[in-house]
């Protein structure tokens, strides 16, 4: 049974990708992704107003002692005291690199163009596989066109590619006019992955104290069909290769979001709910359907229900929405 499959020209031995989340803030647990059976780690996002701010307070507290007495330079810390955020993710890339045989791809959020650039030289040149580039952007502006929206992206992708020779993949949320149309460009300016879709955190309200506050829930298999669909239409229409996240709970979850097109799936709502040890049961769950229905491979099955290759291509569009609606019963 060969679990094996490419992504951003990377050789994984098999789909399963531990997606971007505290999970991987550690060695220990990333060795544990490894052991349970994970073929690649995305790291946790970090965020470019993390590596900003540290600076700026480092900075005041440097600027605070520079008319003190060369006799008080304890005053000082040591630089193991005084490392940031930002020095401990690159470390973590360089540690990780050292102690796993998967490859690691560090999450960016930036914010700036500086910002995404810096930092993605500073991670390949920390031993990064590859780079997600976690684009979290809500624009709010009412003069802001979907034209320039979709250019801050095309930004971003060009200016990171520029300075990188490793792959570079973008993770996209769904809200787009035409979703389609910002893929195939993102594909033409060189986007090694796709990463389907990034899940925005939406706000809550506070009754009780009157404060608009984080809510965070985990995801549900539900959540991955969003995701099915625009990885069954795109495949095989762009180059880029194509990642799901979000909903990928089960084996049937990872085989459905392969057959559409999917070259790796991203877990992490389940392992959040069943432990990291639960790669090995979902990668369980692939292998039996595989050998119940005498697949030999994963390459075998990735695109075969993609737009292009089923009869009725229509399924993935308005045609499937007047089905459901016409079938449904109470």
């Amino acid at each position: 049974m060969n679990l094996s499959s490419s992504y951003m020209g990377l050789n994984l031995h098999s789909p399963l990708i531990v997606g971007a989340s505290p999970l991987s803030n550690n060695i220990d647990n990333i060795k544990k992704m490894e052991d349970a059976g994970a073929s690649a780690v995305v790291l946790h996002s970090i965020f470019e107003e993390q590596f900003s701010l540290e600076q700026r307070e480092l900075n005041y507290h440097l600027s605070m002692t520079a008319d003190v007495s060369a006799e008080a330079q304890s005053y000082f810390p040591e630089p193991d005291e005084y490392r940031s955020e930002p020095d401990e993710y690159l470390k973590l890339i360089s540690d990780a690199k050292k102690s796993v045989n998967i490859p690691i791809i560090p999450s960016l959020n930036g914010t700036t163009p500086g910002g995404w650039t810096s930092f993605a030289k500073q991670f390949q040149e920390a031993g990064a596989d590859a780079i997600e580039l976690n684009i979290y952007y809500i624009p709010t502006s009412f003069e802001e066109t979907p034209e320039q929206v979709e250019q801050t992206y095309l930004d971003i992708l060009n200016q990171v590619k520029k300075v990188v020779s490793i792959p570079v993949a973008i993770k996209l949320a769904p809200y787009f006019s035409n979703f389609a149309h910002l893929a195939n460009k993102l594909d033409n300016n060189g986007a090694d992955a796709l990463v389907l879709f990034n899940r925005f955190l939406q706000p809550d309200i506070d009754l009780e104290n009157l404060e608009v506050k984080p809510d965070i829930r985990l995801s549900h298999s539900s959540t991955n069909r969003l995701a099915l669909r625009w990885i069954a239409i795109l495949k095989n229409r762009i180059k880029s290769d194509l990642a799901a996240t979000g909903g990928i709970h089960t084996g049937e979850d990872v085989l459905k979001l392969l057959m559409a097109g999917a070259n790796a799936t991203m877990l992490v709502s389940c392992l959040y709910k069943n432990g990291i040890g639960y790669i090995k049961q979902v990668e369980k769950e692939i292998v039996d359907w595989m050998t119940e229905h005498e697949y030999e491979s994963v390459k075998q099955m990735i695109g075969s229900m993609s737009q292009k290759n089923i009869p009725d291509s229509s399924a993935y569009e308005r045609a499937q929405y007047m089905k459901a609606i016409r079938n449904y019963k109470l």
